[in-house]
């Protein structure tokens, strides 16, 4: 879809994509029948990756260069206030009304976004028409399937942890549902955090910036973690820690591929999107495996195998750009 949607003016695309989020939480607030749900739930996959590269390209075309982390920082910012408050909020409303005004909400939301858009954001026609086969070239460089390999193994490492989360803090950490839910919101204010401290220290080095955070994410917090104990206080310090450090996630792949494509930053920001999506299908799916065959708390090292895995691919990006300056990397 990027391929064609980098053609057209990124506002237009933008507007196009939130009315296909709107309808389709519209059709989907009706109770249609499963098999019509699924189709229209599907609908907005196809235009997810779109519109994420078309806001992400929006920023850096607005932006010096020298501020293009820091703006970026500021757009993904968003991600954490949905999981901090979006999020839970649906499913207080699916839980106190029903859920299809859950999806009711959604399509206020939307509409919301699609008349900020239409207000704020100026008219971005594309200056070149790009074809196919020029952006398909950015295959051809390893640096790029570097940076997309260790986005895909980034998410695989979150996901494998954060979507267990819960069940691994009721039954290992004998914490409580509301304790657990104080801990989400801890996670995503400390998100915020992170991410405004990531959108300045990107731009003095992206790979030792990747490395900072993916150690610390996936490798320090979860042993950290495993062997905190029972201590609330000392969980709550490692959940505050992780949300710093994990927040930065969509940021931190979107700058690593976006900086290796600056010729093709749409299509390139969409396969980002792509591989981190099946980063966290492979978490996910992994977690769970691992939870049937070792039990939920083994969870941590799945993170950290996969954290690791990841480091790998920034230090073999970092290998290449070997005579590049070192202020450069």
């Amino acid at each position: 879809m990027t391929f064609f949607s980098s053609r057209f003016d990124r506002k237009k695309v933008m507007m196009v994509s939130v009315l296909m989020f709107l309808f389709s939480s519209l059709l989907s607030s009706f109770s249609p029948p499963f098999w019509l749900l699924l189709l229209v739930r599907i609908i907005p996959a196809f235009t997810l990756s779109v519109y994420y590269a078309a806001a992400i390209a929006t920023v850096i075309g607005m932006a010096d260069k020298k501020d293009h982390h820091k703006l970026m920082a500021i757009t993904l910012s968003g991600i954490s206030i949905s999981t901090v408050s979006t999020i839970p909020l649906s499913t207080f409303i699916a839980s106190v009304l029903a859920w299809q005004y859950a999806f009711l909400f959604q399509v206020i939301i939307c509409a919301v976004a699609f008349i900020a858009i239409l207000v704020a954001v100026p008219l971005m026609p594309s200056k070149e028409k790009k074809s196919i086969g020029n952006q398909l070239q950015i295959l051809k460089n390893k640096n790029v399937w570097f940076s997309l390999l260790m986005n895909m193994f980034m998410f695989s490492a979150e996901f494998a942890m954060y979507s267990y989360f819960a069940d691994y803090m009721v039954q290992v950490k004998h914490m409580n549902l509301t304790h657990v839910s104080y801990l989400m919101l801890v996670f995503g204010i400390t998100g915020l955090l992170g991410i405004w401290i990531a959108g300045r220290i990107l731009s003095k080095s992206l790979s030792v910036t990747n490395i900072i955070f993916l150690v610390g994410c996936n490798v320090v917090v979860p042993v950290a973690l495993y062997y905190s104990g029972y201590t609330t206080l000392l969980v709550s310090l490692m959940v505050a820690c992780w949300g710093i450090l994990y927040a930065p996630g969509f940021l931190i792949a979107t700058s690593a591929v976006s900086s290796e494509a600056p010729e093709a930053v749409e299509f390139a920001n969409g396969l980002m999107s792509s591989f981190a999506n099946l980063g966290i299908t492979v978490g996910i799916a992994t977690g769970g495996w691992v939870i049937l065959h070792s039990g939920i708390s083994s969870i941590p090292f799945i993170s950290v195998v996969f954290g690791l895995i990841a480091v790998v691919f920034v230090l073999l990006n970092r290998r290449k750009k070997s005579n590049i300056p070192k202020e450069m990397l």
